[in-house]
């Protein structure tokens, strides 16, 4: 039973079905096939906005290329302390922008807050040659922490980098899981808000691997399709992600598999909070929960069959626990079953 992470779980049926209907026979390389053309129609309608949208297979390319276009080398990127560009991903962000520096925020629950990013822009001063310049700010929507900026919240960050000259970056990874928790449009949560770019992310949510940087200024993309070649991410057989997103997206299927696993998330939270001696170290707004457990649980429910992951920012007995769109609600009621006679 299976609470490890959204990227354990297996490529949903329909997107399956979607990349095996785009096997059939040949269809031109690098983007020039139907499947490409068509996701950049789905997109176009689904953000009320004339984008451009460049397909690859992996979040860390969606997120390294997204703030390679929007940063040069001498510039600073601003992003909270726990967000996945800063931590994980090797230094693939600073490889693609030529050096650019990262910059942690803090801020509770994953959350950079006005302050901390005011606090951070003065740090550099404009034209001061010993200092690289404030270039971007990326907001991970929904965060680290399982949490989810509102749409004010991202307005109001937005307007403060937009007037210290810096774009707007998302990392969308659970993009849809963010949209479920909020019940805001993809436009609400992002141009009109005032993201400049977003890396949409699908895997974890049904796909089997498709992400894709969208762009909200056709002119700011025309250099991304160089960058994307340039760094290897390029697919010959771009038909095969561009049929994954367009499965994805175009009968509501990720807005359905994002509102299941937040709905069991919700449940499974909501119950371990409840339990005598555990804490939620952050509120659960998307399919992440993640517990602060009494000294011994997390062994004794290993013990019992089930597959997390240790957490330590969520305290000495911190875990994480994840749903996705294959969790069945047995597996839930189960794992809060084992919790409870260990409370």
């Amino acid at each position: 039973m299976d609470f490890g992470s959204d990227n354990w779980a297996g490529i949903h049926p329909d997107i399956l079905a979607a990349i095996a209907a785009a096997n059939g026979g040949f269809a031109p390389a690098y983007g020039s096939d139907p499947w490409t053309d068509e996701l950049n129609t789905v997109f176009r309608d689904l953000f009320e906005h004339d984008v451009a949208v460049f397909p690859v297979a992996t979040g860390t390319a969606a997120n390294s290329l997204s703030l390679g276009l929007l940063t040069p080398p001498t510039g600073v990127v601003f992003c909270h302390s726990h967000a996945h560009v800063y931590e994980d991903e090797c230094g693939a962000p600073e490889f693609f922008t030529g050096g650019a520096k990262l910059f942690p925020l803090p801020g509770a629950d994953g959350q950079i807050t006005p302050e901390a990013l005011a606090t951070g822009l003065q740090r550099f001063i404009p034209g001061f040659e010993h200092h690289q310049q404030p270039a971007s700010l990326s907001l991970t929507q929904a965060t680290e922490a399982g949490t989810v900026y509102t749409i004010d919240q991202i307005t109001e960050l937005a307007a403060m980098a937009h007037a210290h000259d810096c774009k707007v970056h998302m990392d969308g990874a659970r993009f849809a899981n963010a949209l479920v928790s909020l019940g805001v449009t993809p436009a609400e949560m992002t141009w009109k808000a005032g993201v400049d770019v977003l890396s949409f992310g699908a895997t974890k949510n049904g796909c089997m691997a498709a992400e894709a940087v969208v762009v909200f200024d056709p002119d700011t993309a025309a250099e991304l399709h160089f960058r994307r070649m340039r760094g290897g991410h390029l697919w010959s057989k771009q038909r095969y992600l561009s049929a994954q997103l367009v499965a994805y997206v175009k009968d509501g299927l990720w807005l359905a598999n994002a509102a299941h696993a937040n709905r069991l998330a919700a449940k499974l939270g909501n119950g371990m909070n409840a339990m005598q001696g555990f804490r939620l170290a952050s509120p659960v707004g998307i399919n992440e929960v993640f517990v602060d457990l009494p000294a011994g649980v997390a062994d004794k429910l290993r013990a019992d069959g089930f597959r997390f992951h240790d957490w330590s920012a969520a305290g000495p007995g911190g875990v994480r626990f994840v749903t996705s769109f294959m969790t069945e609600e047995a597996d839930v009621d189960r794992i809060l079953e084992s919790a409870a006679s260990f409370a």
